[in-house]
């Protein structure tokens, strides 16, 4: 039988295929372009893998700790302000989808400790209020909620971040001094207001721009210290699915009354989630030139092996081998290249993102340096979110781009003429 009569991709294309990639001393120019194109394809998928992971856990990390941390809808208003306030607010945590409405007060002030100086948020809630927040009633590392919120205009008691503790030399039971620039008012203009607190707890979040300025105190003690007399800066909603904010905005607008003005979480960090995003497109888009670059090595292995491989070609050709039969065989040559690297390349991809955290370890105590500083990265460590929808697309394309990269050579090797290649051998 004819060997243009076997299938395509039958199994002694596969034969003369493997054959052609596994020669190792006539052709060993041929084999080492061959091992650069499978190293190169390999670190770019690893490269691309690695990145958009740590890009995905970063924004998934950053996201999920600013939601946490704060509110996903802010609602201010006349009524909210009002002798109704209790009736507007039962009305927003009524709204289908929100799991708290807690009244807040908010002010910049300065914070004196023992050894340092420092500007600080301070934020006024309700004990209940602050019970009900997560991410700061459950990251207490050292004091407690006791005593949070009792005594007269709701105490002395403040929780800060623990950066902030280490920065000014603070620790649970110290006192501390805030002093706020909107005083009572005098004939030489507005006065600052100076007060001691007592620290009872100190919260960590995992981001450094959190623990190291914020302090919680009682509403009505941030009421009494920041002049509001009994009114509120705003109310902080969050709803069971922030994804989903924008959707249930306009209810929380009608419970809030008329000229109430309601701001989800995207419309107030919408320029730095718009950058993240845009650097993320910008990223992916690059890395996937590189493995296009990287593809190309596969063109010049199988354009010399084509050169090489003349005779070889010619005699086939002479025992009955089509044109998409040689077409076939160097396409499986170098697509095979390209899929080793490709999968390679996977491979180590997902072990290093399963094992960032340990590999970051082990670099840091070998260099003695931190790779992945808090205080420019806001957090503790580097983050790593694998999406498998993307992973499969960075798969199926470096495949496509190896396949795609075979076709030159192996179109050229289709078309050789068994004459000529066989008249000066």
């Amino acid at each position: 039988m004819a060997l243009g009569a076997a299938g395509p991709f039958g199994t002694w294309e596969r034969t003369v295929a493997w054959r052609y990639l596994r020669n190792k001393r006539k052709n060993g120019g041929v084999a080492l372009i061959a091992i650069i194109s499978f190293a190169a394809v390999m670190l770019a998928v690893f490269a691309l893998i690695t990145v958009m992971s740590v890009m995905n856990g970063f924004r998934a990390e950053l996201l999920g700790r600013l939601l946490g941390f704060n509110g996903h809808v802010y609602a201010q208003g006349p009524l909210l302000n009002g002798p109704d306030r209790a009736g507007v607010i039962t009305r927003i945590k009524a709204v289908p989808g929100v799991t708290q409405a807690a009244p807040m007060v908010e002010a910049q002030a300065m914070v004196i400790g023992p050894s340092q100086v420092s500007g600080a948020i301070v934020r006024g809630v309700t004990p209940a209020d602050l019970r009900g927040m997560k991410m700061i009633a459950s990251n207490i590392k050292r004091g407690s909620l006791a005593g949070f919120g009792e005594g007269e205009y709701g105490g002395d008691i403040v929780l800060i971040g623990d950066r902030m503790a280490r920065n000014l030399g603070l620790s649970v039971g110290d006192a501390i001094t805030l002093i706020s620039p909107s005083g009572p008012a005098t004939a030489f203009g507005t006065s600052t207001r100076e007060k001691d607190y007592t620290v009872g707890g100190i919260f960590s979040v995992g981001m450094s721009q959190f623990d190291e300025s914020f302090v919680y105190m009682a509403l009505p003690q941030a009421q009494l210290f920041f002049g509001r007399d009994t009114s509120i800066d705003y109310v902080e909603i969050k709803v069971a699915d922030p994804d989903k904010a924008r959707d249930i905005k306009a209810s929380i607008e009608q419970a809030s009354g008329p000229g109430a003005f309601v701001q989800d979480w995207m419309d107030k960090n919408s320029s730095y989630f718009n950058a993240l995003q845009v650097e993320r497109k910008v990223m992916r888009l690059i890395l996937f030139f590189i493995v296009a670059i990287a593809t190309l090595n596969i063109i010049s292995a199988l354009v010399m092996l084509v050169k090489n491989k003349g005779r070889d070609i010619a005699i086939l050709r002479t025992m009955g081998a089509g044109q998409a039969s040689i077409l076939r065989i160097f396409i499986m040559a170098g697509a095979s290249i390209g899929l080793a690297g490709t999968l390679a390349g996977l491979l180590l991809g997902v072990l290093f993102c399963a094992n960032i955290t340990a590999i970051q370890a082990f670099v840091e105590w070998v260099t003695g340096t931190a790779v992945f500083s808090a205080d420019i990265y806001f957090l503790a460590h580097i983050p790593a979110k694998i999406d498998w929808a993307e992973v499969a697309s960075i798969v199926g394309i470096s495949t496509a781009m190896s396949i795609l990269a075979t076709l030159p050579p192996a179109i050229r090797a289709s078309h050789l003429d068994p004459v000529e290649a066989l008249r000066y051998e």
